[in-house]
């Protein structure tokens, strides 16, 4: 594999142990709402298009209460997950200093993501933010719109980092290498094999540990 000049992290179960929280908060906003209980599985079925999206499937006829809602649950509870997945931070931080650029695209909406990456003290790491549609799976589409930005870096030297079956084929689509990460309690190690990513790590520090000889070794001018 190329040296590694930019990298693209997806956030949910990537960067942080978020969907548990997702969860939570879509739950606490939608039942009363609907006037039933939603099984775990009843939330991530409608996973895809961002929580807009999710909200239009579960509760169209209150949908705009329900983004209020759930922007608020998902900030209140955020304490479910205060912060990154241990490592992460000290990933990005030697990613920086070897001038290794780094982008987020994520199929979370554009609220919610702002407001983990400030839970996190993360939001000055990316360059650029990518968040997700109502409408559906736009994942590949937001690779490529940093590809756009990054037209001077060799695509084969920009991997994307996702937790998602999901994640893999948009990479495909977008034509980089893709990294499944199985490190969150939520990742599905079998399915992401099924899909067959470039590489699979099972914890941050053995991702951390083969980046080592693929990073420049000064930093990009």
């Amino acid at each position: 594999m190329n040296t590694i000049q930019g990298i693209i992290f997806d956030l949910d179960g990537t960067i942080g142990n978020t969907l548990p929280l997702c969860i939570q908060a879509f739950r606490q906003s939608i039942e009363p709402l609907a006037l039933k209980q939603l099984s775990d599985q009843d939330i991530i079925a409608t996973f895809g298009p961002s929580e807009e999206g999710t909200i239009q499937t579960l509760i169209p006829e209150h949908y705009e209460q329900g983004i209020v809602n759930y922007l608020q649950f998902y900030q209140d509870l955020h304490d479910l997950c205060p912060a990154p997945f241990p490592g992460i931070i000290d990933l990005l931080d030697q990613l920086k200093a070897k001038g290794v650029r780094i982008a987020m695209v994520t199929g979370k909406g554009r609220h919610s993501t702002v407001i983990t990456l400030e839970k996190f003290k993360l939001d000055n790491y990316f360059e650029y933010i990518e968040t997700g549609s109502p409408s559906g799976p736009v994942k590949d589409q937001g690779i490529a719109a940093v590809l756009a930005q990054w037209s001077d870096l060799n695509k084969n030297s920009i991997l994307y980092v996702g937790d998602a079956p999901s994640d893999i084929t948009a990479s495909r689509k977008a034509g980089i290498p893709v990294i499944a990460a199985a490190w969150a309690q939520t990742a599905e190690p079998e399915k992401l094999l099924a899909q067959q990513p470039d590489q699979i790590f099972y914890t941050i520090n053995a991702f951390a540990d083969w980046l080592q000889s693929l990073l420049p070794d000064t930093p990009n001018p």
